[in-house]
């Protein structure tokens, strides 16, 4: 995992309140290993007293405690003034969806379940304690799937980007084959119902081809709902149901066993889930959609797939690339579309994907921090994404550039602060 923060050099304070001594001398060990300074109370009713004294970091709660459950507690906690800069998190058995929404109205920050995850528990607790949100790739190729031994490291799925905030509020971007990925590890990793937005870009088969694969969406309980752009009078959920056809798949949306819904998107401003999202159309054949999340001072964009024309072409567009340089503006990351090296483009104009050289100026031009290649062409193997890393660095070196140019991985973590 790779951390965007520097870590806080004074040890952060959490307060435990909780009646089964057990749990809280699991978690005192836990928060100490991993450097953390820890209060304890057992008893419910007088907690209160002692989180207003320390004002801690963080705070806490079970749900189940006599005399004062947990979500009383922080109904107080947040009618405090002084602890507004207070984090309260849930550590409850209750794996029950309206328990975790009780909690959140109530003014939790997180939930965790009981027993603890001995592993991540101590990280998941610091990222809901910085507001961090996460940026993870589960697919990096363009148009085709590559597997086999050229595409070991860097992996050969298709399209696929998740964005993961407090509050379990999960993004999902683009449906290429790294949303099996995806989907397999959170049929592994998560205990409780899956909620998620699935963004997509557009309804080419790379971005689209594999939501029928995303186990997910037959498991009775989870929610989701399915954002993109309609391509005229054909709506996002045409889309998504036309390549489940029976004519074309043996399963139709309507085995869904998850509540899935849709929504049809355009050029504008959104604000999903307390996440303000814009959207722009981007230099692609049909309606596409590039994203922009901005969240607590910063910024994820999402653009991909696009074609910047170098400017003497013919085809080149000054106004349009000044709108998606202020589109990009400041990003902390700029997930683009980086699919040919310069001399492959010259035989590849008109394709709708963007060179090297012109991901580069975009990135420089709009003081974006750092730069994420994406959407390999399928024929290049890991050596060539390698060399395209090597030169986008290069070239944003002589422009004397303050970009940072990254090559993801498959299954690569990128945490962004959110405060």
């Amino acid at each position: 995992m790779i951390n965007d923060k520097s870590m806080n050099t004074l040890q952060p304070l959490c307060f435990v309140v909780d009646d089964d001594e057990v749990i809280t001398t699991i978690v005192k060990k836990l928060l100490i290993d991993s450097g953390w300074r820890v209060e304890i109370c057992n008893i419910s009713t007088q907690a209160l007293p002692g989180i207003l004294n320390s004002k801690p970091d963080c705070v806490l709660l079970d749900i189940m405690m006599p005399g004062l459950d947990g979500l009383e507690l922080c109904k107080q906690i947040r009618e405090q003034d002084t602890l507004a800069d207070t984090r309260i998190i849930m550590l409850s058995a209750k794996s029950y969806a309206f328990d975790r929404k009780r909690a959140y109205e109530f003014g939790a920050d997180g939930y965790i379940l009981k027993p603890p995850d001995l592993k991540n528990f101590t990280q998941e607790l610091r990222r809901i304690v910085d507001d961090e949100f996460s940026l993870e790739f589960w697919g990096i190729r363009g148009t085709l799937p590559v597997p086999g031994k050229n595409s070991l490291r860097y992996g050969g799925n298709t399209s696929c980007v998740s964005v993961r905030f407090s509050r379990e509020r999960l993004f999902i971007f683009d449906a290429g084959t790294g949303i099996k990925v995806l989907s397999d590890y959170l049929l592994k990793t998560t205990r409780e119902k899956i909620s998620a937005r699935l963004f997509i870009s557009h309804s080419h088969w790379d971005h689209v081809n594999a939501i029928p694969f995303f186990a997910p969406f037959y498991r009775p309980g989870n929610v989701f709902e399915i954002l993109g752009p309609a391509q005229g009078d054909v709506s996002i959920r045409d889309v998504v149901s036309a390549q489940m056809d029976d004519v074309y798949f043996p399963i139709t949306i309507n085995e869904f066993g998850a509540k899935v819904s849709f929504r049809d998107l355009h050029e504008g401003h959104y604000e999903i889930d307390g996440i303000e999202i814009r959207t722009m159309m981007l230099s692609h054949p049909g309606y596409c959609l590039g994203y922009r999340i901005n969240y607590n001072g910063h910024s994820v964009c999402y653009i991909t797939d696009n074609e910047l024309f170098p400017e003497n072409s013919e085809f080149y567009d000054a106004s349009y690339v000044k709108k998606l340089e202020d589109f990009v503006r400041n990003a902390d990351a700029l997930i683009t579309d980086s699919t040919y090296f310069d001399e492959e483009y010259e035989g590849k104009v008109g394709w709708g994907h963007s060179c090297l050289s012109e991901v580069s100026h975009l990135a420089h031009n709009a003081g974006v921090k750092k730069l994420y290649l994406f959407h390999h062409d399928p024929d290049q193997t890991d050596d060539d994404i390698d060399r395209k890393q090597e030169i986008v660095s290069r070239l944003l070196r002589e422009m004397n550039s303050a970009t940072v140019c990254l090559a993801p991985v498959e299954k690569q973590t990128f945490i962004i602060n959110g405060h």
